[in-house]
């Protein structure tokens, strides 16, 4: 997704999403938050296909191309992010290796 796809409200959601994270992230393992997302990530994301299917059956055969749409939008987003981190890593970060 391009930051030209992206507007005001889209940034918001992901800020809430992430201040959610940051609040767990004090309290346990940041692995064990991250997995969290991811879940519920996948449950959401599972729910809005299903919600947009008329039967099981229908959403049984939208699972694949939904599933390929999911993955390619998380690595798009990821390789994104890792660009980012590794352009103001000192920034974001604090430290330099």
């Amino acid at each position: 997704m391009s930051d030209t796809d992206k507007d005001k409200e889209f940034y918001e959601i992901a800020d809430a999403f992430i201040a959610v994270a940051n609040k767990y992230s004090g309290k346990v393992e940041q692995g064990k938050v991250s997995a969290t997302f991811l879940y519920g990530a996948a449950r959401f994301n599972t729910f809005l296909v299903a919600s947009a299917s008329t039967s099981s059956e229908e959403l049984g055969s939208r699972k694949k191309e939904a599933i390929q749409y999911f993955l390619a939008e998380y690595e798009k987003m990821l390789e994104e992010h890792f660009l980012d981190y590794t352009d103001n890593f000192d920034n974001y970060i604090g430290v330099s290796s």
